[in-house]
C-alpha cells in the first residue's frame, strides 16, 4: 500500500471516529445487509459454528479412542513379548489382537503401532507378502522404530528374493535419521542385498559410506573386508 493511499485510509477512519454520522450510516448499511442477506449469514455462522464444533469434537474422540485401544491393546503386547504369536496377531476370544485393533481403532496411534507389530509377527510366521503390507502401513517419527520398520521390510524382500528392493529400504533405514549406533548396521545388510543383486558398484558404496562416516563403528572391519574382496575380485 503506498503513502498516498495509507493516508487516505486513516484519514477515511478518522472521519468515522469524529463524525457519528458517518459511523452511524456505516452500521446502518451493515445491518441493510444482514437484513437483506440473513438466509446467507445464517448459513455461514452455522457452517463456522459446526466446523469448530466438529474439529474440537473429533480430536476429543481421537483421543479417547486413542486410550481405550492402548488399554485393548495391552494383552496383545504380553502374547507378543512371551511368543504367543497366534494370539497376539488375532487375540483369545475375549481380549483383542493386533489386527482387532487396527480394523476397530483405525485412527489412532495405537492402530499405527499395532500395524509394526503385526508386520514383525507375519515376518516371524514367513508370511513375507503380509509383513510388507503391514509394516509399510506403519508410519513412526523416532529414532528407533522407524528404521527399523524400515530394515524389516527390506528382510522380508530378502526372503522373497527381492534383493534390489531389500537394498533400497536398508538403505532408507541407514539415512533415516542417520547416526553411528544403527546406521552402519544397516549399511552393511544394504551392501549385502546389493551383492545379491549383483550390483558390485551400489555394494562397494555401502561399504565405503561405513569407512568414511562411521569409521569408528564396530563394523568398520568388516566393511573394509568386504570392500576389498569385491575389488579384487573386480581386478
Amino acid at each position: 500500500m503506498s503513502r498516498k493511499t495509507r493516508k487516505k485510509s486513516q484519514e477515511h477512519g478518522n472521519e468515522l471516529l469524529e463524525n457519528p454520522e458517518a459511523l452511524a450510516e456505516k452500521l446502518s448499511r451493515t445491518e441493510e445487509f444482514i437484513e437483506n442477506n440473513k438466509t446467507l449469514v445464517l448459513s455461514v455462522g452455522a457452517l463456522l459454528f459446526l466446523l469448530v464444533v466438529g474439529y474440537f469434537g473429533y480430536n476429543y474422540y481421537e483421543k479417547t479412542q486413542n486410550l481405550k485401544a492402548q488399554t485393548d491393546m495391552f494383552q496383545a503386547i504380553y502374547y507378543y513379548e512371551s511368543d504367543s504369536l497366534d494370539l497376539a496377531l488375532r487375540g483369545d476370544g475375549i481380549n483383542l489382537g493386533f489386527i482387532d485393533i487396527i480394523n476397530d481403532y483405525s485412527i489412532t496411534d495405537a492402530a499405527n503401532l499395532a500395524n509394526f507389530y503385526a508386520g514383525s509377527i507375519y515376518l516371524k510366521k514367513n508370511d513375507y507378502k503380509s509383513a510388507i503390507l503391514y509394516l509399510e502401513d506403519f508410519n513412526a517419527g523416532d529414532l528407533l522404530v522407524q528404521p527399523k520398520a524400515y530394515s524389516l521390510i527390506g528382510d522380508a524382500h530378502m526372503e522373497l528374493g527381492e534383493f534390489a528392493e531389500a537394498a533400497k529400504y536398508y538403505t532408507k533405514a541407514a539415512n533415516y535419521e542417520s547416526n553411528k549406533y544403527f546406521s552402519p548396521r544397516y549399511f552393511m545388510k544394504a551392501a549385502l542385498a546389493y551383492e545379491n543383486a549383483n550390483d558390485i558398484e551400489s555394494a562397494k558404496k555401502s561399504y565405503s559410506t561405513i569407512i568414511e562416516k562411521f569409521w569408528d563403528s564396530s563394523e568398520v572391519q568388516n566393511a573394509k573386508k568386504y570392500k576389498a574382496r569385491l575389488e579384487k575380485v573386480a581386478s
